[in-house]
């Protein structure tokens, strides 16, 4: 079956461009994927340029980039909304050598010291947008925080669990756990299945799920986890289910998810489970400490020890405690719904354009 042709639109009906100069999946270049037709079903008028996109989103051609030194219909200038280095430098070579009427924004997740070359590239941004508190305080330059949101419509609690334990092959009479992302040392998987050989062996009722793909630099990583798994004779109970584009019916299916992380700049899969009513154990990287409650509103466990053991424990408390578990999973619906939903991370964006339109008019 041949795919449908790439959607191109006219740069004058645009008011911002989402550059994506990356060909590899990222989670920048998911957040795009998931961001930018909510604005513009919020009629925010925003479009892509460069590969590995959707072809259903709308995109502008390289060959039409001319067209940028008019101005949009309805405005006096354009934003360029630059989420990594490759993308400022373009923009500002439009905007400061060819003289294009843009105002450039840029978002950073980063949680390190930037470096000279980052940080005068940020120095000529019009606007800054850090993607959490920790992420602003590494930042020299005035900036604000525009949290990432999560598609609820996409991302929401099964209806029926056991149905969806079904749908997906896995048994319903099981529990399960759950770690989705890339498999790889930074990602922590191996801490999730040390914790997990630790803790399955006296829970026969629950069952590990890692869904993920291992790169090519990689796969030894993931074969060593494979082999650690059927030493322990566990290779029934922790499962390597691969990359999914469903990943929102793998979430709906689990009882427990856990981010094992050792670094993250943002990192949205605690937000996909807690979306999901599902409660969450993450490790205290990227902005986990920002969107997990813990405490008397708990949505989940923040780990201060990045260690197997500490994993296991945590993990422990609340394997054992049904409804323990039950109340964190709906607080975690209450506080994405209310806190971090994806057209509230629009409107924010949106908020820093009409900011920047407003000063250039």
């Amino acid at each position: 079956m041949a795919s449908e042709p790439t959607t191109y639109v006219d740069p004058s009906e645009i008011r911002v461009i989402a550059p994506n100069f990356k060909q590899r999946l990222s989670g920048v270049t998911s957040t795009i994927i998931q961001l930018v037709p909510v604005q513009n079903r919020l009629d925010h008028r925003v479009a892509v340029i460069g590969p590995g996109l959707p072809q259903h989103l709308p995109h502008i051609r390289f060959s039409d980039l001319w067209k940028l030194w008019r101005r949009p219909k309805g405005g006096k200038v354009r934003v360029w909304h630059a989420r990594r280095n490759i993308e400022m430098l373009p923009g500002l070579v439009l905007r400061d050598l060819f003289r294009m009427p843009l105002k450039l924004v840029f978002t950073s997740a980063s949680q390190r010291k930037h470096s000279r070359w980052t940080k005068f590239l940020i120095s000529r941004m019009d606007a800054v947008v850090a993607t959490s508190a920790k992420t602003s305080s590494y930042l020299t330059v005035p900036n604000t925080v525009v949290m990432h949101g999560i598609d609820e419509q996409r991302f929401r609690p099964a209806a029926d669990k056991l149905a969806a334990k079904q749908s997906l092959g896995l048994a319903p009479q099981h529990k399960h756990v759950g770690c989705f992302g890339r498999v790889r040392h930074q990602k922590g998987t191996d801490l999730f299945v040390d914790a997990m050989i630790e803790l399955l062996p006296t829970r026969p009722d629950w069952i590990a799920v890692i869904a993920g793909r291992a790169t090519a630099k990689h796969l030894d990583f993931e074969r060593g986890l494979k082999d650690k798994v059927r030493a322990a004779g566990l290779q029934d109970r922790i499962l390597f289910v691969g990359e999914h584009t469903n990943i929102n019916d793998w979430y709906r299916a689990l009882d427990l998810f856990i981010a094992p992380q050792r670094w993250e700049g943002f990192g949205l899969t605690p937000l996909e489970a807690m979306a999901s009513g599902v409660p969450v154990i993450a490790t205290d990287v990227g902005a986990f400490r920002e969107l997990i409650a813990t405490g008397e509103n708990e949505t989940g466990v923040v780990l201060t020890d990045i260690s197997p053991t500490s994993m296991a424990n945590a993990a422990s408390l609340l394997m054992d405690d049904e409804e323990r578990r039950r109340a964190a999973g709906r607080r975690a619906i209450e506080r994405t719904h209310a806190t971090f939903s994806i057209e509230g991370e629009a409107r924010g964006l949106q908020r820093i354009y009409d900011r920047l339109s407003r000063a250039d008019g």
